[in-house]
């Protein structure tokens, strides 16, 4: 096996890579992976090495326990980080590339968090996976495809409920919805998400890379005006409304109701 770290830092994102998949863990567990600065910027800077590596046909993404990905941090935001919202108003936390990544949620996935998931490919859970969209309650609005991404996997119906509510969903939800593939037990989410890399990586990779390209292909011609309306949205926001003291101080109790849930 093969291990290396992103260059930018080795503390925040650690990567491996095993007979053609590579893995890769948020690495901020006493923050419940939230995404600052440097996570976002290695996330992407790695996402695309990884798809420039021949060896790499497949990528497992993952969060170090107890969360999979609390979004952005919002400590950082409340202390006027405003820079970090514009690692989500790319459409997206890394460019497209053509490597599928397989999402192993193993814990929460809330707001940037759940954008980050559905970012990914497929998805299967941890029985402890929850996702939750709390843009509106903490005062944020989407810009990494949310309103894209969400009402393709779950339904326009489901996605308001998650996005105008912002109650968490379970796992066994969330694959009930659509959300995820599969739940299954929390030692044996890596152990089934390998297998399913094993099982992509023995494709005609030209085959699997071209078939992923027109799935994309397909849905970005329906989701491509909405994409951009929802990135005109979130830095219209941003300009006009986006409070930092309001944001940090709804965190606490956003992390406090998904954690009644755990």
């Amino acid at each position: 096996m093969t291990t290396h770290e992103t260059p930018l830092s080795p503390s925040v994102l650690l990567t491996t890579i095993s007979a053609g998949v590579a893995t890769v863990v948020l690495n901020r567990p006493a923050a419940r992976n939230a995404l600052n600065r440097e996570l976002i910027d290695a996330l992407a800077t790695t996402m695309v090495e990884l798809d420039a590596d021949p060896l790499v046909r497949v990528i497992v993404l993952t969060g170090a326990d107890p969360a999979f990905c609390a979004g952005l941090d919002l400590r950082d935001l409340g202390r006027g980080e405003g820079a970090l919202l514009e690692g989500g108003t790319r459409g997206g936390f890394w460019p497209t590339i053509a490597t599928p990544v397989i999402g192993a949620i193993n814990g929460a996935a809330v707001t940037g968090g759940l954008e980050v998931a559905l970012q990914c490919d497929i998805r299967i859970a941890s029985q402890r996976a929850r996702f939750a969209d709390t843009h509106a309650r903490v005062g944020v609005m989407p810009g990494a495809g949310l309103t894209v991404r969400l009402p393709a996997a779950v339904g326009l119906a489901r996605a308001l409920d998650m996005s105008l509510t912002g109650r968490f969903v379970t796992g066994d939800q969330a694959a009930a919805w659509g959300l995820v593939s599969a739940v299954v037990p929390h030692d044996q989410l890596l152990s089934t998400a390998a297998a399913m890399a094993a099982a992509v990586g023995e494709l005609d990779p030209l085959a699997a890379t071209t078939l992923l390209g027109v799935y994309r292909a397909g849905a970005a011609m329906t989701g491509a005006d909405a994409t951009a309306n929802e990135l005109e949205a979130a830095r219209a926001w941003k300009a006009r409304s986006f409070d930092a003291a309001t944001v940090a101080a709804r965190r606490d109790e956003i992390i406090a109701r998904g954690s009644r849930l755990s």
